[in-house]
């Protein structure tokens, strides 16, 4: 991968992150609330996990554009995207079949994410 792809990469995982933050917040933020309701999530707590979950993206957005201490940014995303899959798989199986794919298209993200990793490590170790 060469720089300029892993800048790419880079770039195209913080806006990925950056928009996922804001669309929590206004337009996908009723589907956040259905699926937590359906949950049994406490009412009380839906909005601060909201909150929580679009803060968390913006920060891992904003921490990609940094460009600083990648390895330990691309693990945070590796570990948030199995953690968010895994918990979106218990409280609504359906998101694996829905055509926009909210839960699919995270396998190709993780692969992303780990080449971006790698192809980091081995341009830290070659300087």
């Amino acid at each position: 991968m060469s720089r300029i792809e892993q800048l790419l990469a880079r770039l195209s995982l913080a806006l990925l992150w950056l928009l996922t933050a804001a669309v929590s917040l206004t337009a996908g933020k009723a589907i956040g609330v259905e699926v937590l309701r359906s949950a049994s999530i406490p009412e009380a707590l839906i909005d601060p996990l909201i909150w929580a979950g679009s803060l968390l993206d913006l920060g891992i957005g904003l921490w990609l554009l940094s460009g600083r201490a990648l390895r330990w940014c691309c693990t945070l995303q590796l570990v948030v995207i199995v953690g968010y899959s895994l918990l979106l798989s218990l409280m609504a199986p359906a998101f694996w079949l829905h055509p926009f794919g909210p839960l699919s298209k995270n396998v190709p993200i993780l692969v992303l994410i780990w080449l971006l990793m790698r192809h980091h490590d081995k341009a830290a170790a070659l300087a």
